[in-house]
């Protein structure tokens, strides 16, 4: 029997986000790379609901709580560093980004996504990365990254 998704259980979020920014800021520190305030914030932001957030609400965001003058450019580019350095995932189907539950080490993203209150949950099989692969393999086809997105129902929409 599966475990309920961290999403779906009743859990200290704020220790999320947290543990989240504490990971961010070793990896940059171990990588030598700049965790500039606006990256720290946008990663804040990512992370503060298990529901993946679009570039246009996070530029929401900013303006109305931060007061920041922030233009698309500059959400578009932490998204970028935070997507390059490992710290978060882009959710195409959604056109958004959700953070990365396990940063230090590199692996492809597989999501279940509800299709009715949009929280999404990272899943880490490498069996679904090796199937890819090797399924590729046979027809001499080179992967060079994938992510896989499963649409359903959460456990809360199913029952409601």
């Amino acid at each position: 029997m599966l475990k309920t998704p961290l999403a779906n259980r009743p859990h200290d979020h704020s220790r999320c986000v947290h543990s989240a920014l504490a990971e961010a800021d070793a990896l940059c520190a171990q990588k030598g790379l700049r965790l500039t305030a606006l990256r720290r914030r946008v990663l804040e932001l990512v992370w503060q609901s298990h529901k993946p957030l679009g570039a246009y609400d996070i530029l929401g965001v900013l303006s109305e709580q931060d007061g920041r003058r922030a233009a698309p450019p500059t959400v578009y580019r932490a998204l970028d560093f935070l997507l390059e350095n490992g710290l978060v995932h882009r959710i195409a189907l959604l056109n958004a980004f959700m953070g990365c539950v396990h940063p230090k080490h590199a692996h492809q993203g597989q999501f279940l996504i509800c299709r009715s209150c949009h929280i999404a949950v990272e899943l880490e099989q490498p069996s679904i990365s090796e199937a890819i692969i090797t399924g590729a393999a046979g027809i001499d086809f080179r992967v060079e990254a994938q992510t896989v997105e499963v649409v359903g129902l959460c456990t809360n929409c199913k029952a409601a």
